[in-house]
């Protein structure tokens, strides 16, 4: 459960971050999506945009680069954080914010290795962190 701990540790330092976090739980649910590639998915559309050298520090095990919401908007897209935005009654603007703040910690913690985790090894991780976190 070390990593469990270390994953849940680190979300709740992150100001914005705590157990019950909508955000949170709505990045664990898009990380765990086989639909959109999981993990490797998201880190593919930050690749796609040109973000790749960020994207790959937060899965290093060297320091994570930052990243504005200005950059998590472009590659995420507008639609995807609209829809984001409106299920948790936020602006655009606020989602993209507050997940530049949250995606370098969570995939930090989701690969500590160095390496992002297949679906299945991602998916037994984040079943347990949601039930801890609900």
């Amino acid at each position: 459960m070390g990593l469990l701990d270390s994953v849940l540790g680190s979300l709740s330092q992150g100001g914005s971050g705590s157990g019950g976090n909508p955000l949170l739980e709505t990045v664990l649910s898009m990380v765990n999506n086989p639909d959109t590639g999981g993990l490797a998915g998201l880190l593919q559309k930050f690749q796609e945009h040109g973000l790749g050298n960020v994207a790959d520090s937060w899965v290093s095990t060297g320091k994570n680069l930052p990243i504005s919401g200005d950059q998590v908007q472009e590659a995420l897209g507008s639609g995807a954080l609209g829809d984001i935005a409106s299920k948790l009654g936020l602006s655009t603007g606020d989602v993209s914010a507050q997940l530049a703040d949250l995606l370098p910690g969570v995939v930090d913690k989701l690969t500590p290795n160095g390496q992002v985790p297949d679906m299945g090894s991602l998916g037994d991780l984040l079943g347990s962190l949601t039930k801890r976190l609900g």
